[in-house]
């Protein structure tokens, strides 16, 4: 059997909390050690022969819906994030780009967004994509109004050109935390894609256990509708 070959994997970060809770902590602790395994798996995939795209959900339109000290800290978060990890980005080949809805974030936040994706839009080995204030379907219903606008014909090709992600279809989802739900992402994109769901909370996820996933992943018979 040939190898599946890994383009575009998609990740839904999940367990920041409940990490936190089981050590007694505040939950923005669990989302700073979060941030600290975003850095490690990104670095893995920019190494990876295959991978193109990695594409995280770092924030939902749902997720307005938490406390407001820990949505800020989210956002300054963030902010932190962005500035400090440019130097990785440029070190290891990473292009960064966000999708969702930025009209909601702060001025500085937004400003941050657009400059680490413009200092980074030559690097190569490795497109990193941050879900931020995303909703799928909000995204596939803007997609459809857009290409009306412009007169096109409603069809797969159309709304596909119109996505906020215009990038190769999701080949793997993997979704930590033991949640098996794909919470409005990517719905679209995840129409032939394999899923994985992991019992680890993310602060807990490795390098390690995504390579031991990527050989299931590589195991697994794709026939697209098929037989």
């Amino acid at each position: 059997m040939n190898k599946n070959t890994l383009k575009h994997l998609a990740i839904i970060m999940d367990g920041n909390g409940r990490w936190a809770k089981e050590r007694g902590q505040k939950r923005v602790k669990g989302h700073e050690k979060g941030a600290e395994v975003v850095r490690e798996i990104t670095t893995y995939c920019a190494n990876h022969p295959s991978i193109e795209t990695l594409t995280l959900y770092a924030f939902s339109t749902e997720n307005w819906k938490r406390p407001k000290l820990e949505v800020e800290f989210l956002m300054q978060l963030l902010d932190k994030w962005l500035k400090n990890e440019l130097e990785a980005y440029q070190k290891n080949g990473v292009r960064f780009q966000a999708i969702g809805d930025m009209s909601r974030f702060s001025k500085k936040l937004q400003k941050r967004i657009e400059t680490t994706q413009e200092e980074t839009k030559n690097n190569k080995k490795l497109t990193q994509v941050l879900a931020l204030n995303y909703g799928s379907r909000a995204e596939i219903v803007d997609a459809v109004n857009r290409a009306l606008e412009e007169g096109q014909e409603i069809s797969e090709e159309s709304i596909g050109e119109y996505l906020q992600t215009p990038y190769s279809d999701v080949d793997l989802l993997i979704r930590t935390s033991g949640e098996m739900r794909i919470s409005n992402y990517l719905l679209w994109q995840l129409s032939y894609s394999e899923l994985y769901f992991s019992q680890t909370l993310w602060p807990d996820f490795s390098p390690d256990e995504l390579e031991s996933i990527l050989k299931d992943f590589e195991s697994r018979e794709r026939r697209f509708g098929g037989v």
